[in-house]
């Protein structure tokens, strides 16, 4: 089995989210933090969580990168368990039965991102249209002999959905220009 950790590559999320995700955390897509809202209406930090952030489940924050890394079963049914508490606590999941089948949909949705090797890294970019969220998911891999050490050491190598050809990780956090 696999599933989802933080990544911080270097320190740049704790100045782009107003939470930064701890590297090596459980993480989750996280796009039900915006079900309430309009992502096209969203500024700033905020804004930057819309479009390319996942959700590190044990700070409620967010990471750039996540990567797929081993788990164990024990592992899913404790990220389970920490989502579920979560939602009751965090976001007013009316009760444990409802919050823990929110969190197996919402784990089980983050496990199918981890059909790539183990050790791979995954980048979120997420859009709003009429109300919809749409997110599309890139893998990240390293070039012959590096490390995941620099964050500039990676290319692109996959699209599961091609959103924006300019996408760019380090344009996430900045305001659209107008032209």
């Amino acid at each position: 089995m696999k599933l989802l950790r933080t990544i911080a590559l270097d320190p740049s999320d704790t100045f782009v989210f107003d939470v930064a995700a701890e590297p090596g955390e459980w993480a989750v897509s996280g796009a039900f933090r915006f079900w309430e809202c309009d992502g096209a209406k969203l500024e700033g930090k905020a804004r930057a969580a819309f479009r390319g952030g996942f959700l590190g489940v044990q700070s409620w924050g967010w990471s750039t990168l996540v990567q797929i890394v081993p788990a164990t079963e024990e592992d899913y049914r404790d990220l389970v368990d920490l989502l579920a508490r979560q939602l009751v606590d965090r976001f007013g999941a009316p009760d444990m039965a409802a919050a823990k089948a929110a969190a197996e949909e919402e784990v089980a949705f983050s496990q199918s991102l981890c059909s790539h090797p183990v050790s791979s890294l995954i980048a979120v970019h997420r859009t709003s249209s009429d109300g919809e969220v749409r997110e599309s998911f890139r893998r990240l891999q390293l070039r012959e002999g590096q490390g995941h050490g620099k964050a500039f050491s990676f290319m692109e190598i996959e699209d599961d959905v091609q959103p924006d050809g300019d996408l760019r990780l380090a344009d996430l956090g900045r305001e659209p220009t107008v032209r």
